[in-house]
């Protein structure tokens, strides 16, 4: 264990999920990152120091030898001035993803892939584990509502980890218990074509332990122990789907088991799909039935995942991270399977101007399922401008025929002007920023 770590790019939710497990266990761990955010004045209250400011000369010297574990996220740009510092000390600097191999070697590692849905779906195992008892540690890639942390700490060798595709990152991982929820093509700047998407996803499920159990979303092309799906379809699937009292309901079939009357905690039947996966997962780890349906039951989901904000009888507001056209529209549909009566407005901010221009159709089609959409300008995170991909040339591409393109302001504005029954905002930019104010603007006057 190094005594001293170092996290280039500490805000992020994988990065800063590690950066709680080294405080935890006793290293010195600081940190940089280019804004301040809740999540990092979170990590500050825990004790990590955190910069703002890309100055190498601000860096501890306790974390500039050799001794010091220096880890960094492939999102920081490559000419960033504390890459150089440090490797003009000829220090080794790791990825996030090295790490978490490390990590799991030795332990038990229940490890979730999917272009969408591994988030929800890994938070729901470490819940069920944790719920239930049996106990675990977790690195997820969301903030747990129940645990309010992206981090758990178990005493057990349990490990529920989310395995992130970009990058190839997944790929230092050999699980015991490997879950697929979705290879739909994204990151199509990192890997070219959906086909080398999809043999990444074949290597890491390939890279479960022998005697291990891969369970994949049914319809996907990969091999598996166990197909699963939200809808009689595969080997284990949900049934009897229905709505009642604002909660999703579903019956669990496998050829082994029957469970009756699972009340999810979250609602919408993409989340059924991912509760399959979760259960299958749970079974093959000796959980009860009954602790199995209650803490599904009691799930309270991640931040930014179908999250209420405002649930009054005039307004319901609702926050997620949908930023693909395939997570939209299943978030999307379920907002409307809810609250079918309700006039739906939508506030969406594009992520990448590569994603952006790869998938304009798809979006202009899950979009088109609002009665009022408001689109942001593109946030570019770690790319340059890409001539006409811009969110005008999406905005004309969407059916939906009262729609605008607004910055902050102006979605402050037209929230507190218009004061729409029911609103969300999506998005992996910084939307998020936004949700404190329109719940504000929401709750008052």
């Amino acid at each position: 264990m190094s005594r001293y770590v170092y996290f280039i790019g500490i805000g992020g939710i994988g990065m800063s999920a590690l950066a709680r497990y080294f405080n935890r266990t006793g290293s010195k761990v600081a940190g940089y990152d280019r804004t301040e955010t809740l999540l990092t004045r979170q990590l500050v209250q825990e004790g990590i120091e955190v910069i703002y400011e890309d100055h190498f000369g601000l860096v501890p010297d306790g974390f500039k030898t050799a001794e010091a574990l220096l880890i960094y996220t492939p999102a920081v740009p490559e000419d960033l001035a504390l890459l150089h510092g440090f490797r003009e000390l000829g220090l080794t600097l790791h990825k996030r993803s090295e790490v978490l191999g490390l990590l799991s070697q030795g332990k038990y590692t229940i490890a979730v892939a999917g272009t969408h849905g591994k988030t929800t779906t890994s938070s729901m195992v470490a819940h069920i584990l944790t719920d239930s008892g049996m106990g675990c540690s977790a690195f997820l890639g969301g903030i747990a509502s129940n645990y309010n942390t992206n981090t758990l700490f178990g005493d057990n060798e349990l490990l529920v980890v989310e395995a992130d595709e970009y990058d190839r990152s997944f790929l230092t991982l050999h699980p015991d218990i490997a879950i697929v929820t979705s290879a739909d093509a994204d990151h199509l700047d990192i890997y070219g074509n959906h086909e080398q998407l999809q043999e990444s996803f074949r290597e890491f499920l390939a890279q479960t332990h022998d005697g291990g159990l891969r369970i994949v979303h049914d319809g996907l092309p990969f091999d598996a122990d166990l197909y699963y799906s939200g809808e009689e379809k595969g080997q284990v699937y949900a049934e009897n789907i229905r709505i009642d009292g604002g909660y999703f309901w579903f019956d669990y079939f496998s050829a082994a088991t029957t469970i009756k009357d699972i009340c999810l905690g979250v609602p919408g039947k993409h989340n059924v799909a991912n509760a399959v996966a979760a259960i299958t997962a749970a079974l093959h780890l000796k959980v009860p039935d009954d602790r199995i349906k209650a803490a599904l039951a009691n799930f309270s989901g991640v931040k930014r995942r179908f999250e209420y904000i405002v649930r009054s009888d005039a307004h319901l507001y609702i926050d997620d991270y949908a930023h693909h056209p395939t997570e939209l529209k299943a978030f999307l549909g379920a907002v409307r399977e809810l609250y079918p009566e309700r006039k739906l407005t939508v506030v969406f901010q594009p992520h990448l101007f590569t994603r952006t221009r790869d998938f304009m159709e798809g979006f202009a089609e899950s979009l088109a399922n609002s009665d009022t959409m408001i689109l942001m300008e593109i946030y570019p995170a770690r790319e340059k401008p890409i001539p006409g991909i811009d969110s005008s040339a999406l905005l004309a591409k969407i059916a939906t025929k009262d729609k605008y393109l607004l910055d902050n302001q102006g979605v402050l504005d037209f929230v507190a002007e218009h004061r729409p029954e029911l609103l969300v905002t999506v998005g992996a930019g910084n939307i998020d920023q936004l949700v404190i104010p329109i719940k504000e603007v929401l709750s008052h006057g």
